[in-house]
């Protein structure tokens, strides 16, 4: 996307803005003939679906609301800008029938999370994650970010660690940094995000209608269009907060997690499409991969930001192989 030289218009807020939104992927149905759910005894307590409003209580008081599903080695998801732990249900019906614990939660400001006026930063949420993995006693963890979402686990490592971690896995990743700058000339530049920014606040429901079209290569000649997926996008992205959102913009672009990668001392694999139009392979994946010490790329050719969705079966399939090595 080339910079705006001129007054921002209409339809660049709620389609040129797109080129940088780090969002995360939505479910699709996952396919028939899914392996039967294995009966080795958990390692970790139970919880069965969501019979009762899973929630934790952070420090500084916010509720966040969390699913918990399944028994065996534990996947602990984050999802990206602007949806919920919904946007994992592809992965953790999938990973709960192959003998996995999984768990998800909806950020603060998000799903349904309580909605906070302060605290929409990586820092606040990268403690927001560490209070959830000490309220389940969760060990030996596989964290596993999209999006906006790979920042918190690359943040919650940076601040708290690996001792709680066994792998991790960025995928879609907005890491080292999505802003354009002196140290980071292949990042996007502020007028792109000041574009989002003014969507939100014009008409945020007709925004995240518009850029639901290029997360998931939807705009491709070729494409072919769930309005399914497009319509749970929207949902999700209505039902977080407009300040949430709105300051998640500032966090997922100028963020700089060099430093976080650079402490992530277990297995880490990091998958990206090449075909992303909202955060661009080159300036993320590529240089991540390099960055953290002991990961592997995985590049799915042809897949959008939307991967976990457009791309469920190999995402799934790559995961898999990776959580058995």
């Amino acid at each position: 996307m080339s910079k705006t030289k001129t007054p921002i218009t209409r339809r660049e807020i709620l389609i040129g803005g797109a080129a940088a939104v780090a969002v995360a992927g939505l479910p699709l149905p996952v396919g028939a003939g899914q392996p039967k759910p294995a009966s080795a005894p958990a390692p970790q307590k139970q919880v069965r679906g969501e019979t009762h409003m899973n929630r934790i209580t952070t420090k500084d008081g916010t509720s966040i609301f969390y699913k918990d599903w399944g028994t065996g080695p534990t996947i602990v998801f984050s999802h990206g800008w602007p949806l919920s732990a919904d946007a994992w249900d592809a992965q953790m019906f999938f990973f709960g029938q192959n003998g996995y614990r999984v768990v998800a939660h909806d950020r603060r400001g998000h799903g349904r999370s309580e909605q906070t006026w302060t605290g929409n930063e990586y820092d606040t949420f990268a403690d927001d994650l560490a209070a959830l993995l000490e309220k389940l006693d969760l060990k030996e963890v596989t964290l596993v970010g999209h999006s906006m979402g790979g920042g918190e686990v690359a943040r919650y490592i940076g601040r708290h660690g690996n001792k709680r971690v066994k792998k991790a896995v960025i995928i879609g990743g907005i890491p080292p940094v999505m802003l354009k700058s002196d140290k980071n000339p292949g990042g996007l530049p502020m007028s792109v995000f000041d574009g989002i920014r003014a969507g939100l606040v014009a008409d945020r429901s007709q925004f995240y209608k518009d850029i639901s079209l290029p997360f998931y290569g939807y705009n491709k000649p070729d494409a072919k269009v769930s309005q399914g997926v497009r319509d749970s996008y929207w949902r999700q992205g209505m039902q977080s907060s407009i300040i949430a959102t709105y300051e998640c913009v500032k966090a997922f672009s100028e963020t700089d997690f060099t430093e976080d990668l650079k402490k992530i001392e277990v297995p880490t694999l990091v998958i990206h499409g090449d075909a992303d139009q909202i955060v661009p392979i080159s300036d993320s994946a590529e240089l991540s991969s390099k960055i953290v010490r002991n990961a592997t790329l995985k590049v799915i050719p042809g897949a959008p930001h939307g991967l976990c969705t457009t791309h469920a079966d190999q995402i799934n399939a790559l995961l898999l192989d990776f959580l058995k090595a």
